[in-house]
This record gives C-alpha cells, sequence and structure tokens, in this order.
C-alpha cells in the first residue's frame, strides 16, 4: 500500500494515528514486501500478524500463506481489514490486544509464523505474551524502533544488556536486518525503526534448567545491575559456594554473564531432586499379562526395550476454568521426546498399586504433593497396546487450583488448554501429542 492508499484507508474508518498506542503505519510497499519475504512463508503456512493497521504487510501475505490470522487493537482499523478482506476465506480478523491475546488458540494452526510491525507503545508486552514459552511459532519477523532491537540481541559487555535481552534470547536466535528510517512512516516517528528475525534456539546438547527459576535469577541479578551477583541472589546455595564451584570471581555481576553461563547459574540454583533425572533405566516394574496379573519383574529399559507389558498412570489435571493441563514432555525423555501429553504419567514401581502411583506422580512431576485418594476420579482404563507403549493404563481425574512446579528434565513446559481447543488442535495436528494421550484423551470422555 502507498502511503495515498493508507491515508485513505485511515479517512474510510475515521482513525487519526495515535501517538499513545504507537500508532505509526508503513508506507514504503518495496520495505513491506521485503519485511514479509523474511518470513519465509510456505504454503502450509498460518501467518499471525499483530497490528496490521490498514493491511500494508498483510497484502504481501496474502495468496501465499495457508491461513491469515490478523489481531488488531483499534476496532476501527479491526472493522475495515473484515470489511476489506470479507470475501475470503483464508483471513481471521480478531479485534484484540495483542498483550493480552489468548496465544493456546494458535496451536491448532500450526506450522504457525508470527509478524509484527508491533506499536512502540506495547512492543514489550506483546513479544512476552506471544513469543514467550510455550509458544507455536516456527519464526517470527518483527519491526519495533531501534532501541528495543538493539536491547533484544545484545551481549555482555554493552548498555543494552539486561534482562529483555535474556528474555527473549533463552528461546530465540535473533538477528536484526535492517534499520528503518522514520521517513518510511506515517506520521513519521521521531527515531529510526529496526527489523529483527527470530528463529527458535537450539539445545541440542544444552542442559536443561527451569525456566522460572532462570527469570527470577536474572530478574535479581539486574535489579540493580551494577551490584555483585552475591548480595542479589538467593541465600541458599552460598553464592561464595556456587562462585568457587563454577571458577567464577566472587565479585562477578550479572551484566557480564552470557546466556550460557545463566542457565549454568540456574541449574546450580535449581534445587529439584530430579532436575538431572527424566528417567532411570534401573527402575523396577512389574512385567503382567494381558488380564493384568503380574508375571515377573524388569528393569524399565527391560520392559521397552523387550516390549513387555507393565502399568501405568494418567493424570487429568484440571484448572479452575476447567481446563486441562498438557505438559510438553522433555526432549531428554527416552519415549516420545518433545510432544505434549496428559497433565502427569507415570509407571508403576514393582508392588505400587494404580492409586498410590496417580499421587506420587502428582507430586514428582507437577508438584501437588499429599492428594487424597478421594480427590483422585479413575475415569478410563486401557488396555496396552503399541499405541500405549504396551501398558495397562488407568485415568485419574483430579482438580487443582494452585501452581505447578516440574522438573526441567522431565517436562519442558506445562500450560491449561480449553479442552474443546485439545480438540480441534488434535485432529489438525495429531503429531502434536504423544500417541498414549491421543488414545487415552478420547477414552477419558472429556
Amino acid at each position: 500500500m502507498t502511503g495515498q492508499e493508507i491515508r485513505e484507508a485511515l479517512d474510510r474508518a475515521r482513525v487519526l494515528p495515535s501517538k499513545q498506542l504507537g500508532q505509526n503505519f508503513l508506507t514504503d510497499p518495496n520495505m513491506a514486501r521485503w519485511i514479509v519475504s523474511q518470513l519465509e512463508i510456505s504454503p502450509d503456512d498460518t501467518v499471525v500478524e499483530v497490528g496490521p493497521g490498514t493491511g500494508s504487510l498483510t497484502e504481501h501475505v496474502l495468496g501465499k500463506a495457508k491461513r491469515v490470522v490478523l489481531v488488531e487493537f483499534d476496532a476501527r482499523l479491526a472493522a475495515e481489514l473484515r470489511e476489506r478482506f470479507r470475501d475470503r476465506d483464508d483471513v481471521e480478523v480478531h479485534h484484540a490486544d495483542g498483550a493480552k491475546f489468548d496465544r493456546r488458540t494458535l496451536f491448532k494452526h500450526r506450522p504457525v509464523k508470527f509478524l509484527g510491525n508491533l506499536p512502540y507503545s506495547s512492543g514489550g508486552a506483546i513479544m512476552k505474551n506471544m513469543l514467550c514459552r510455550p509458544h507455536p511459532f516456527s519464526r517470527a519477523v518483527i519491526m519495533l524502533q531501534k532501541e528495543v532491537i538493539d536491547r533484544l540481541s545484545a551481549q555482555p559487555g554493552v548498555k543494552d544488556y539486561g534482562i529483555l535481552s535474556l528474555r527473549m534470547q533463552v528461546d530465540w536466535e535473533i538477528t536484526p536486518l535492517r534499520v528503518v528510517p522514520p521517513e518510511a512512516f506515517y506520521p513519521r516517528p521521531s527515531i529510526d525503526s529496526a527489523v529483527a528475525v527470530l528463529t527458535p534456539r537450539v539445545e541440542a546438547g544444552e542442559p536443561t534448567f527451569d525456566l522460572h527459576l532462570f527469570d527470577e535469577l536474572v530478574r535479581r541479578g539486574f535489579s540493580q545491575r551494577r551490584k555483585q551477583l552475591g548480595k542479589q541472589l538467593p541465600d541458599s546455595p552460598s553464592w561464595r559456594e556456587v562462585a568457587e564451584k563454577l571458577g567464577w570471581p566472587t565479585t562477578t555481576r550479572g551484566e557480564e554473564l552470557d546466556l550460557a553461563k545463566w542457565i549454568t547459574l540456574t541449574r546450580e540454583y535449581d534445587l529439584h531432586p530430579l532436575k538431572d533425572k527424566p528417567q532411570k533405566d534401573g527402575e523396577i516394574f512389574d512385567v503382567v499379562d494381558e488380564n493384568d496379573v503380574p508375571v515377573g519383574t524388569a528393569t524399565r529399559a527391560e520392559v521397552h526395550a523387550k516390549n513387555l507389558i507393565h502399568r501405568a498412570v494418567h493424570v487429568m489435571v484440571l484448572n479452575r476454568n476447567g481446563d486441562l493441563y498438557l505438559q510438553k514432555r522433555s526432549r531428554l525423555k527416552d519415549m516420545n521426546p518433545g510432544v505434549w501429553d496428559s497433565s502427569v504419567s507415570g509407571h508403576l514401581d514393582a508392588g505400587e498399586d494404580y492409586l498410590q502411583a496417580a499421587a506420587r506422580e502428582l507430586g514428582e512431576e507437577i508438584g501437588i504433593h499429599g492428594a487424597e485418594p478421594d480427590a483422585l476420579q479413575r475415569i478410563a482404563t486401557v488396555k496396552p497396546s503399541a499405541g500405549t507403549g504396551w501398558e495397562h493404563i488407568h485415568v485419574f481425574l483430579t482438580r487443582h487450583t494452585g501452581p505447578v512446579n516440574f522438573p526441567a528434565a522431565e517436562v519442558e513446559s506445562i500450560m491449561p488448554f480449553p479442552i474443546a481447543e485439545i480438540k480441534v488442535w488434535m485432529a489438525a495436528c495429531p503429531g502434536d501429542f504423544s500417541p498414549a494421550f491421543r488414545i487415552l484423551f478420547r477414552e477419558s470422555g472429556l
């Protein structure tokens, strides 16, 4: 769209650009075309654009992606976009705040890519909501004020390096691409903008770590950035002992540590007993027959290697809204790494019954300790098959209104999803879920 076309669209929508809302509309069609090209759209992609405004980027997405989801905060512009694209069944327009938009509704559209000429006033909040783990995006292209792009990609030793840098770099490789001058916008901002491409950070070979603890330590470490870390970190373990173990000076400041060292520090302060143990091959399980009668025992490694029939539990945990917690399995798991699964799952130890195992796994996997037997409702039993990993499985249901806490070695992420969303997502992207969960979710009748 040219500058004249954008002004005409704003006139039709009766919109006077708001400085408070950070409304600066890109008027350079060549720049818009180039920005969209950096998204590397494939025909199977869904593109989610936040802050489409008059659609100057959108018009270069149409016809390239399978679906386009537009999230526009200004009600008048959202109405104008709905009218403009009313005859297209591949475009959906949401009048919503990108900083509060429910990203859980986007998983069913995978593969998904993110595009945004983000408002100066709320770009940080939008990125926190849409691009922080767990998210459905495989690539993102964003435009923001240049000073923010500089902060996103900053490394130790420069003043731009801080909390925002680490919060984004923990999930994304951030590559600044190009500066966009003020004259490319209407109205003209007083500062330069910049475009960056974000690609998921590859974690191969890297130890797992607790993302929530990482965020807490980073906030502590930069609360007064010139202070030494020892004066800002938790009391236990002792900072002096940690520094000595890692070979760091006790005078180290947070601004001196790169991402890898912040992850190392997080692991040192993680006191969870299972932080390094996604599974133990030497665990002893009961081996049972098709009727669930014990016929012997074997190690975890043996039952999986030989496809011996054994026992397991899954627990479906609902929050106060009736949403079902799903866990994304750690990439270190020996079975089905990196896919979505029940809230809690695990094997029965030798001699353990199903209810005992369900209560134990609730504590070990998501920190719900001391669950009373009457709080666990058995809702399904499933016979062993290849799809269940040759397990007799009992499925339980419970409700939980408090926080959850999980070991990073076992669980990458946890998020509660509306059950209706899970059903549509599973139908569209069955490979996102473990084979057992697909069976159990159907059998549970949720």
